[in-house]
């Protein structure tokens, strides 16, 4: 029997950015964690940049990061997506899943700005992405309230303090334990290999945008949302 995917090696992918347009807004800092959950062992890379657009009061508010903090600390835009995309391909062609919260969001606006600053230069490979938003939503469809990382975190009794919250490292680290616990509980999940979980994903995402979808035409005709998962194209 092989080893369950959650107890071997794996990554953890966490940005904080100047806004929610993945087509327009900027990452202000990054995480990537490696995680060995069978020796307990965890390393992880930061990043701070200068995102080279100002950071509006409402972003800096929730990740601590002002436009004054980024031009003097930060390091140019270009320098940290360079680094951040080597570090994703390095963790991918290892083979570790790299779990992302919400990965569509995060991925979508890594890949613009991997896009902007390595024309022509994508990943080398698209990971295997673990997406604990996926997983949730399908393990227990139905249950009601806020489907944050924060909120989330606290029904699978992952810690996370509210104060901690929305810091790259943090929400990172807290998305690969509540994976970590996802697939503890659910055996159906931990027995899928990373490709296999992977593809899974892709079909349950599709799936709740599709509900989700029908849910908001219901309350508003004219009101969409994006399913696709984990990248959504360039237009």
């Amino acid at each position: 029997m092989n080893t369950p995917w959650h107890t071997r090696p794996m990554a953890a992918f966490d940005i904080e950015t100047t806004g929610l347009d993945v087509e327009g807004d900027r990452i202000v800092t990054a995480a990537l964690w490696r995680i060995d959950p069978a020796r307990g062992a965890k390393e992880v890379t930061t990043w701070l940049a200068d995102p080279g657009i100002e950071i509006p009061a409402e972003a800096a508010e929730i990740h601590g990061v002002t436009t004054e903090r980024a031009r003097a600390e930060g390091r140019p835009a270009a320098e940290v997506v360079t680094e951040i995309a080597a570090a994703l391909e390095a963790v991918t062609a290892e083979g570790m899943p790299v779990v992302v919260y919400n990965a569509p969001y995060d991925l979508t606006l890594l890949d613009r700005e991997i896009a902007l600053h390595r024309p022509g230069a994508p990943l080398a490979a698209q990971p295997l992405v673990v997406d604990p938003f996926v997983l949730d939503k399908h393990v227990d469809t139905y249950r009601r309230g806020s489907r944050k990382l924060v909120d989330v975190c606290a029904h699978y009794d992952v810690p996370l303090a509210q104060e901690e919250a929305h810091g790259a490292a943090a929400d990172a680290l807290a998305a690969a334990r509540l994976a970590w616990r996802i697939a503890a509980a659910h055996p159906e999940i931990a027995e899928m290999s990373a490709e296999d979980l992977h593809r899974a994903q892709v079909k349950w995402k599709a799936e709740q945008s599709a509900s989700f979808q029908e849910y908001l035409r219901r309350r508003n005709p004219e009101a969409v949302v994006d399913g696709t998962w984990p990248l959504v194209p360039a237009t």
